[in-house]
């Protein structure tokens, strides 16, 4: 469990336990509980609300290219502080990394059924993915199902929590449409969040990009 969420189980003020001993008990220090938490003043936000436009725009772009894009429209930031600004939004480019072909450690092994399957025709093989789409205030999630051969989009749902039950509602659509198909593909996360994992337990980082294009098509609508 990260400091910050531990920091957050401390009880302000302690009921049955003083501040003193439960920040001892979840091993952090109590300046970290009493610290007031910074604001982010009104030019980050708006360096922060680009970066995360450019990054659906450009999924693969680190902090150098980012900072590059910005300081052409006349923003003025360095690449410490683009660097600093998606650190703490959670964004990092999409791009293969070291040891991705190493299970994860712990990770149950399924059967991945398409290594070397060739997919030529609709419904053999669909696949799902969940994505977020920036609001004025917060996220929506889109989750999209896709036929692997045609790259259509079977069905999609939007949601304002990242939960299953949406996720199921776009797989019950789709196989109300268009029966059932033989494979269908997704990673392991909770409702596919997190890193990207096919049932084999390796890292594929690219392989929610027809995703990423649906979420781009759809906001731009």
């Amino acid at each position: 469990m990260s400091a910050p969420d531990r920091r957050a189980m401390v009880e302000r003020p302690g009921k049955d336990l003083s501040v003193r001993r439960q920040c001892a008990l979840v091993g952090v220090a109590r300046s970290g509980v009493y610290r007031p938490k910074p604001v982010t003043g009104a030019d980050d936000l708006a360096v922060m609300r680009r970066i995360d436009e450019l990054h659906l725009e450009l999924p693969f772009y680190g902090s150098r290219r980012m900072t590059f894009e910005l300081n052409k429209e006349g923003r003025g930031v360095n690449r410490k502080r683009v660097r600093r600004l998606m650190r703490v939004m959670g964004i990092e480019a999409l791009a293969p990394r070291p040891g991705a072909s190493k299970a994860a450690p712990r990770h149950k092994i399924y059967p991945y059924l398409l290594r070397g399957l060739k997919i030529v025709e609709p419904n053999h093989v669909w696949a799902a993915d969940v994505t977020y789409i920036p609001m004025a205030c917060g996220f929506l999630y889109l989750v999209a199902i896709i036929d692997w051969a045609s790259r259509a989009v079977l069905a999609w749902r939007l949601s304002n929590t990242n939960d299953a039950s949406f996720c199921a509602a776009a797989l019950e659509e789709a196989l109300l449409r268009f029966g059932k198909p033989r494979i269908f593909n997704t990673d392991q996360g909770s409702t596919f969040g997190g890193r990207r994992r096919d049932f084999d337990g390796r890292t594929r980082p690219l392989h929610g990009q027809h995703f990423h294009r649906t979420a781009v098509a759809l906001h731009q609508v």
